[in-house]
């Protein structure tokens, strides 16, 4: 489970759990009993059990098991002449009474196998208006579940009291769907597992190609915009049902999944906290309100406030770069307690000390951001800007401007700070974006993107930034081709290789930094000293932070080379040498010339003269980084 994601997190306190089948799940198309679905239902059942969760079941499927065997029934008893004749439909209740026998036998034998225990229990609607049978119906399924066996439960349609329990809509519970929300709430349980022949609640109808699966429903933004298909083949009520029963149970306390009773193990996978089908919550408008929009909407979200971000003037958008400034400087108590809490975290959990000093933010980091932020806004303006100017023919001439990319996802590490520069740079170039840091920062990213996008005036909407929560949510972003114009991954060369392998959208791919610095054996040492240090110790987490010191060989002859090193020595560098480096200063050689140590580390090699430094470069580094000589 990601950590990041709120809304997963509940199933660590799940303990009893009811998981109610649909008949398009236990039946075949032809009518008949999907053994194999079923069977696999009860492998879970079982394999829950066996962790201590409490499950109770509801079913359907009578009708349909029983309308299949009467309509062969009939076949067999009718005439030549009964069968030229309109043939009426079965009774419901006839149907029920025969289906019921033959679908529990069947969980019987299936359950048998496994070593597992069940009990049918029958229910009408009817029944819950009387106290005592709701008080003994508690009673007895606690002692069924204290007992290790494993309630059935199904509607009695057979003597149900309504004209057409299959079709009429009145009363306590109408369908199986709604009576296990019912019994969600009369038994206490901790989760509502809804099994469809889909993979949940779409868009759309799911055959449509434009429909997309909703992972979590939020009431207050999908009511009334979701456009139902047909109702299920052979229940009473599909996908329209199931929402309406998922709606009733989460809205009073229950948590609820409807996903796809047709793929393996989407129980455990729903119970180990990973993203299958939809869940319902009654605490979901609060993770949307942070961010906990499906992919799309984020991305045309951005997309939309960007456009109107590009109407503004370049003073209006400087504007707002301003207000996000003095925005951070007045909340940088709540930004330095969120970000406290992250390093608290990271430190607990055993993170490198390198990872945990790009995550800190030291004091005055707070100002020095902001004075950025006001700097980028005095800046020219790069919107609109005439890079080059052609004529093409007489009175005609064709003109390159600078203009805005449009929506870029940019995924970045664990500095929290790289999103004030990022989304800056943003509004600064009218752009929409959507960012996605490390998981360990995910208390400072969410009060920074707070504090940015609440600067950020209803006129343009402060989902121009849109902060991508869980992990899970990007392979739906790399998808969008049509929404987001860039993408651009800060981290190592395998995240870059899988970015560009996932997406169609152009990848500014950003490799490792193994960043440089040669001296010459006619440089001022003082000034070396002083560049050398600041180059490793300010800021080693750094991706330009020095990784490896060349020296020119005739330093070491002079001395020079080591007064150096015992400078690097004292502020605490651990040094590690080349062939010649290693041999001459005695320590330890390096594993390679490729190594990015983001901490207070470095290689060191001697080398003939500057053209060999620049080979050097050349074989070890990653063709993106520069060489800094000191050679006067």
């Amino acid at each position: 489970m990601d950590s990041a994601d709120p809304a997963r997190a509940f199933v660590k306190d799940v303990k009893r759990i009811i998981i109610k089948v649909g008949t398009a799940v236990v039946t075949r198309g032809d009518g008949r009993l999907a053994l194999g679905r079923m069977g696999s239902l009860c492998e879970q059942i079982r394999e829950l059990t066996s962790q201590g969760f409490e499950v109770i079941l509801v079913t359907s499927g009578a009708v349909g098991v029983g309308r299949q065997r009467l309509r062969y029934r009939k076949l067999i008893n009718s005439s030549f002449a009964d069968l030229q004749k309109p043939q009426g439909d079965l009774d419901g209740k006839a149907c029920a009474a025969v289906g019921q026998n033959g679908l529990m036998a069947l969980y019987d034998t299936l359950f048998s196998q496994l070593d597992v225990t069940s009990a049918q229990l029958m229910v009408t609607d009817n029944d819950f208006r009387d106290p005592d049978f709701r008080r003994q119906l508690n009673e007895t399924v606690n002692s069924l579940l204290c007992l290790k066996v494993v309630p059935i439960f199904n509607e009695n349609d057979a003597i149900s009291t309504r004209k057409a329990p299959y079709e009429d809509s009145s009363g306590i519970f109408w369908d199986n769907d709604s009576l296990a929300a019912l019994l969600a709430m009369e038994l206490k349980a901790d989760l509502l597992v809804l099994l469809s022949d889909v993979e949940g609640l779409y868009t759309g109808p799911p055959s449509d190609p434009q429909s997309e699966l909703i992972h979590t429903y939020v009431k207050e933004k999908h009511e009334g915009l979701i456009t139902f298909g047909d109702k299920s083949r052979v229940g009473r009520g599909g996908m329209t049902a199931k929402v309406k029963a998922a709606v009733y149970a989460a809205y009073a306390g229950i948590p609820v999944v409807i996903t796809s009773g047709f793929a393996n193990n989407n129980i455990i996978k729903a119970l180990d906290g990973q993203r299958v089908g939809t869940l319902f919550h009654r605490e979901a408008i609060k993770w949307a309100s942070i961010g906990d929009f499906d992919a799309r909407e984020m991305a045309v979200s951005a997309r939309e406030c960007a456009r109107r971000l590009q109407t503004l003037s370049s003073q209006e958008r400087s504007k707002i770069l301003l207000d996000i400034a003095d925005a951070l400087e007045a909340k940088e108590e709540e930004i330095l307690a969120e970000n406290e809490a992250d390093v608290a975290a990271a430190q607990q959990s055993g993170y490198e000390n390198s990872l945990i000093s790009r995550l800190a933010m030291k004091p005055g980091k707070i100002s020095s951001l902001a004075n950025s932020v006001r700097v980028l806004a005095n800046m020219d303006e790069p919107v609109g800007r005439i890079l080059k100017r052609t004529e093409l023919a007489d009175g005609i001439i064709l003109e390159k401007t600078s203009s805005p990319l449009g929506v870029l996802l940019i995924i970045f590490e664990s500095r929290p700070d790289a999103l004030v520069q990022i989304a800056s740079l943003a509004v600064r170039s009218g752009n929409g974006l959507l960012l996605k840091g490390g998981k360990e920062a995910k208390r400072s990213n969410a009060i920074l993107h707070k504090v940015i996008t609440s600067s950020i005036p209803p006129t343009v909407g402060e989902r121009l930034i849109g902060l991508v929560t869980s992990r899970e949510e990007i392979p739906e972003l790399l998808k969008l081709d049509d929404v987001i114009d860039l993408v651009i991954p800060r981290g190592s060369n395998k995240l870059v290789s899988q970015i560009k392998a996932a997406t169609k959208i152009p990848v500014l791919g950003h490799a490792d930094g193994i960043c440089h610095v040669f001296i010459d054996k006619s440089a001022d040492l003082d000034m070396a000293k002083r560049i050398v240090l600041d180059a490793k110790t300010d800021y080693p987490a750094a991706c330009n932070a020095m990784e490896t010191l060349l020296v020119h060989e005739d330093l070491v002859q002079t001395g020079g080379l080591n007064d150096l090193i015992l400078e690097l020595q004292v502020k605490g560098v651990s040094l590690f040498g080349g062939p010649k480096a290693s041999s001459v200063l005695s320590i330890p050689e390096a594993n390679s010339f490729h190594h990015e140590y983001g901490a207070l580390a470095c290689t060191v090699e001697i080398v003939e003269d500057v053209n060999t430094a620049i080979e050097h470069i050349h074989r070890h580094g990653r063709q993106v980084t520069f060489l800094i000589t000191i050679q006067f």
